[in-house]
């Protein structure tokens, strides 16, 4: 075979051979107009660009309990929640009664969501007891806003008799609140959150701020609720407020390979700062907030990871 032939064949061959293909992964997020779409985003950013042959997209969902079943049916790989939610889907309980997601893991916590209540000036709403008889926004079917508005409203003796509710997005929720079709909304989020911040720019808010007592309660009915400050100035004119929070955790399921799951928390953690460029949020992503936070077991490739760099892991995060 002449030199010519040689390479036309070699070239023939690699041709032929199909470059390996990168498996995908799905992160189950939330709605474009919270902060669980582009903290999903850049946590698929970092896995294209540090996980080896993965490749890893954010999707649009209802957010943490449509996340859960997504989970449990392996329709999604990775996906965030908040850690009420979670724990209730990993137990059977609350809104998974009778539905035990027992394969649910945690890789990570990864910032507090902020329990945020939103009226106009001007609507006469300035607490929530005025939110009786009102057009009242609870969140997304399916949404983890729509899990801790319950727990805060029926802690407090408010039931959905009381109110005229609506299941809306967080889009959809500023967008009803500007131009008058609902009174109030409800925002479980991390902050500063898109959807605020753009009503703000358009519209005078208010945060409606809790009573110690209906704090309180709420925090007797959901022992993961903890008291945490919105600093003023996150929104334009909203100065600092006292407030519900409750850390989010990247779930996923006991079925995911224990290296891959390795390699995703060592990326995620190794490469904080792209996170952190993402959203401001991520800077409460911490090791020592993970060990703190979550709820549920961690995945023994999390284990692996945290264990690596010298960290003790409690009994309760064990699987």
């Amino acid at each position: 075979m002449t030199m010519l032939k040689a390479l036309a064949a070699g070239t023939l061959v690699a041709l032929a051979t199909p470059a390996l293909a990168q498996q995908q992964l799905s992160v189950a997020t939330g709605g474009t107009g919270g902060v669980y779409y582009p903290m999903g985003g850049g946590l698929a950013e970092v896995i294209n660009n540090h996980v080896e042959g993965y490749a890893a997209t954010a999707e649009v969902t209802g957010a943490s309990v449509e996340n859960m079943g997504l989970i449990a049916t392996g329709d999604a790989d990775m996906a965030l929640g908040l850690a009420d939610t979670v724990a209730q889907a990993q137990t059977g309980t609350g809104r998974f009664e009778g539905q035990q997601l027992e394969m649910i893991r945690g890789l990570a916590s990864m910032y507090a969501n902020m329990i945020q209540i939103v009226a106009l000036e001007g609507s006469g709403i300035t607490s929530l007891a005025d939110l009786r008889g009102k057009r009242v926004s609870i969140g997304a079917p399916g949404s983890g806003t729509e899990v801790n508005a319950e727990v805060v409203l029926s802690a407090n003796g408010i039931s959905y008799d009381d109110i005229e509710e609506q299941r809306l997005n967080f889009n959809e929720t500023a967008d009803a609140l500007a131009n008058g079709d609902i009174d109030a909304g409800f925002w479980s989020v991390g902050a500063p959150t898109s959807s605020i911040l753009n009503l703000a720019t358009t519209q005078d808010i208010v945060m409606i701020e809790l009573s110690d007592e209906e704090m309180a309660a709420a925090r007797e009915a959901q022992p993961l609720f903890a008291r945490t400050t919105l600093a003023a100035g996150t929104y334009e004119g909203v100065g600092d407020v006292t407030v519900l929070g409750v850390p989010n955790v990247l779930a996923v399921s006991s079925e995911m390979p224990e290296d891959l799951a390795y390699e995703i928390t060592k990326a995620m953690f190794e490469n904080i700062a792209d996170l952190r460029a993402v959203h401001p949020a991520a800077n409460q992503t911490t090791v020592e907030f993970t060990l703190d936070a979550t709820p549920v077991p961690l995945h023994p490739g999390a284990i692996r990871y945290y264990e690596e760099i010298g960290s003790e892991i409690p009994d309760r995060l064990r699987p």
